[in-house]
């Protein structure tokens, strides 16, 4: 492997262990805020608890996974000078803000609420998490706000080989950014939904701290159906979004190799053959992509053939056509993975509002444990899909992956980097599932802190 497949392979591997971490924080961050606010509002001590229960689970993640995303911001350094050096100007503003604002704001918040407890007003108590909640949101604004001038260049201007950033409006109201967001914050909410609902389900199985998990399954697994809706609307729009401003990516993840008929099929499973250029065999619904690229039953999609001549006659000579069987089925994993959530979503919230949590089969508490997993699955395979599915691209029509690169760097260190990165990350994993697990058999009741740390550390008994 050569230094190019060596640096995108320890990108990709940091980047989907790094978004482990990620929506954990986002959702549990919002689901923390609504339980405080039910206890604020009602003053009932069942949600103060499961605030604080829940809570520990946000701790862990921010505690264990703050530093996994400071190996991101090193590799665009070691790894990819050349890149930096191209987008500098313009995603160093979006960065730094990132970093000062958002990320200052959910730290020096959450650092306020956890010894804020018994010292702060409730009212100011809850307002410190919802600011958590707000500031790991706008760290995905602005971490996707320069992931979407990759995707789509604007607001930019060409200077000596470099894009120079000459208006940071259009960079932050790109129509990219735009779908982007919300797709991808929808998805962190189903996330820590499905966490906590899975959680929960467990602990119903086993008929533990009943009256605790039957409220904080009711919660989640509503915030999770309605999440999953969510996604798929801002998904649908952001697709129809691709194919205007990256057809090819969109070609590919349909494996649609000739400009299709009109109406246009959608095809489920499809044998992609890259070396022919052909589909073996192919399963479709009639008329289905014309609907999904157009919202109607008429109009044709072009094919990747069609793309990539036009692609010749625009940028010159060069194979641009993206690894297709990886584009097609990581596109196919996650939406069987986010109907799976819909329909989980939507049986769980219709029991929950129905009060039909105890006449529930074990079958479904035994499926939504699992069901933990299918928002990382999502997560995972959109992402290989959104950024696979550009190449050869690392901003789309302006600079390509082979030119992007570190041209001092060898395949050994980068080699060394990849090997020696990828343990130090499946450690902090390991670390994280067992303290969620640890946790979890706890249970809401067990003691996590003495009485006396909720009193003044300065007030001293006379003699001591």
């Amino acid at each position: 492997m050569d230094v190019v497949e060596l640096a995108r392979l320890q990108f990709a591997t940091t980047t989907i262990l790094h978004f482990v971490f990620v929506p954990i924080s986002i959702g549990l961050s919002l689901l923390v805020a609504i339980m405080e606010t039910m206890y604020v509002i009602t003053k009932k001590e069942l949600y103060k608890k499961m605030t604080k229960f829940w809570a520990h689970f946000l701790l862990i993640n921010f505690a264990v996974g703050v530093v996994t995303g400071i190996l991101q911001e090193f590799q665009f350094g070691m790894n990819w000078s050349d890149f930096s050096r191209f987008v500098g100007d313009v995603f160093g503003t979006p960065l730094a803000i990132e970093a000062l604002l958002a990320f200052f704001l959910e730290s020096t918040f959450i650092g306020l609420w956890v010894f804020g407890w018994d010292r702060l007003s409730k009212g100011v108590h809850l307002a410190c998490m919802w600011l958590v909640s707000i500031g790991t949101m706008l760290s995905a604004f602005w971490i996707l706000t320069a992931n979407s001038f990759m995707q789509r260049p604007v607001g930019f201007a060409l200077n000596n080989g470099r894009a120079e950033m000459v208006d940071f409006w259009a960079l932050v109201t790109n129509e990219q950014v735009l779908w982007e967001f919300p797709h991808t914050l929808f998805a962190a909410f189903a996330t820590g939904a499905f966490l906590i609902a899975g959680i929960s389900a467990w602990k119903l199985l086993r008929k533990k701290d009943m009256a605790f998990f039957k409220p904080s399954f009711t919660l989640s697994i509503i915030v999770a159906f309605i999440s999953s809706i969510a996604i798929a609307l801002f998904g649908h729009g952001q697709a129809q979004f691709l194919v205007e401003t990256q057809p090819m990516k969109m070609a590919a993840s349909e494996g649609l190799w000739e400009t299709s008929s009109d109406p246009a099929p959608w095809t489920i499973i499809a044998g992609i053959d890259p070396d022919k250029q052909e589909n073996s065999f192919e399963l479709k619904v009639p008329y289905l992509l014309s609907y999904l690229s157009y919202n109607q039953f008429s109009g044709s999609v072009i094919g990747i053939k069609e793309l990539q001549a036009r692609y010749e006659a625009e940028y010159g000579p060069g194979n641009y056509i993206p690894p297709v069987r990886t584009t097609f089925w990581s596109f196919r994993i996650m939406i069987a993975c986010g109907s799976a959530m819909i329909l989980l979503g939507l049986y769980g919230a219709y029991l929950a509002v129905r009060k039909k949590l105890e006449q529930s089969n074990k079958l479904f508490m035994r499926v939504m444990m699992f069901a933990i997993a299918l928002p990382f699955i999502a997560n995972t395979s959109g992402w290989i899909m959104t950024e696979v599915g550009r190449q050869p691209w690392t901003v789309f029509g302006l600079l390509q992956t082979k030119d992007s690169v570190s041209t001092t760097t060898s395949a050994g260190e980068v080699l060394f980097s990849f090997i020696l990165f990828t343990v130090l990350y499946v450690i902090l994993l390991g670390v994280l599932a067992f303290l969620f697990v640890r946790e979890a058999r706890k249970g809401p009741y067990a003691t996590h802190e003495p009485e006396i740390a909720l009193q003044d550390p300065y007030q001293f008994k006379e003699g001591v």
